[in-house]
Order: C-alpha cells, then sequence, then structure tokens
C-alpha cells in the first residue's frame, strides 16, 4: 500500500495538533498499523464498522489481548476514521469483548517505597522521591520546570498534565534542598554550555 506512510503521517500531525502524548501518539500509530496489516493492506477509506467489528473481535478472541489494549485499539480506529478520515461511522456493536481480570492493585507500603528509593542515587533518587512523594507522572517530572517549583509555598504545579488540565501538587520538606540543589546544578551547567557557546 503505497500510501500507508502518508496516512500515518497525518495521523501524527492531528495527534499533535490535538496535543496528545507521545505516548499516546505512538499506541494509536501501532493499532492502526496493526489494523491495515489485519485485512491485508487494504486502505482504512475501503473499510468500515465491519471491519472495526472483525478486527476488535479478533484481538479479543485470537490476539487474547487485555480489554485495555482492546478499548486502546478501539479508541485508535474511532479516532483515524473521525479526526483524520473524517468518515462517520455507525454505532459499532456486536464486538467480542476481551475479558478484564480480577486483579488486585500492588501498592508499595511507605517502608517499600522508601527502601526501593534508597537503592537509586542522584538525579534518578530526586526523580524517583518526586513521582513518590509528589504525585507526579514520569512525563510530568521529566517536563518540569523551574517555574513550576514554588518553594515558598511548598508546591508544584503540574502544566499541561492528564487531559491538559493544570494542577497544583505538594512539594515534600525532604526533597526541598535536594531540589534545589539540583536547579543550582543545572543552572550552572547551563551556563558553561552558554559560555562555551560564546
Amino acid at each position: 500500500m503505497t500510501d500507508k506512510p502518508m496516512l500515518l503521517e497525518r495521523v501524527r500531525r492531528i495527534i499533535r495538533l490535538k496535543h496528545y502524548s507521545f505516548r499516546t501518539e505512538e499506541a494509536y500509530v501501532q493499532s492502526i498499523k496493526r489494523f491495515i496489516l489485519f485485512h491485508h493492506k487494504r486502505h482504512p477509506q475501503e473499510m468500515g464498522a465491519d471491519e472495526i467489528r472483525q478486527y476488535l473481535s479478533y484481538l479479543a478472541t485470537e490476539g487474547q489481548v487485555a480489554a485495555s489494549t482492546q478499548n486502546q485499539a478501539l479508541a485508535a480506529l474511532l479516532f483515524l476514521y473521525r479526526d483524520v478520515l473524517e468518515i462517520e461511522l455507525p454505532f459499532i456493536d456486536g464486538i467480542e469483548r476481551a475479558k478484564r481480570p480480577v486483579r488486585i492493585p500492588v501498592v508499595l507500603t511507605r517502608e517499600e517505597a522508601n527502601h526501593l528509593i534508597s537503592q537509586l542515587s542522584g538525579l534518578y533518587q530526586l526523580m524517583a522521591g518526586l513521582l513518590y512523594g509528589s504525585g507526579l507522572r514520569l512525563m510530568e517530572c521529566v517536563r518540569l520546570r523551574v517555574k513550576d517549583v514554588d518553594f515558598g509555598y511548598k508546591q508544584i504545579t503540574v502544566r499541561d498534565g492528564k487531559g491538559e488540565k493544570d494542577r497544583r501538587t505538594v512539594l515534600p520538606q525532604s526533597l526541598t534542598e535536594p531540589l534545589r540543589r539540583q536547579l543550582i546544578r543545572a543552572r550552572l551547567l547551563h551556563e558553561e554550555d552558554l559560555q562555551e557557546v560564546k
């Protein structure tokens, strides 16, 4: 199928315009690729609700995927048709659903979490502490900026978090000084880089 790369590039472009996360972009693109390959590289414009039903039912019965994987595939295909191809699909019923496993969530005790964090060092220990102590998601922690940290109020502002929402969360007292030191190190490194450029 010669125009598949063009289609997937359109998918990526529209996902970025809508400010979806990078992980969502990758998951949607992979789901759409697998859908196209399942139907022997037919273009999605030549297909519709029946092919989507067949594919999603196959994932549940033959592929034995988790319910969350099947739901993600459905979301990706609905996005493809609605937002990329601008095709209105009828309600898709009769899909064989993947069974949700009944699991009790695994949560570390405070002692276990502290022990795990204590095995790390440097920047990794600080990041793990922020993930645990401030409830940051991984990419929120990676994208944290100096202006998002308020030492006076002991809080962190998360910008453009899940659902494109801003929120505030606590800055644990135990991380205040390590975070200050990291910001100083980052500033000095930045100043050194500027000197080298000049």
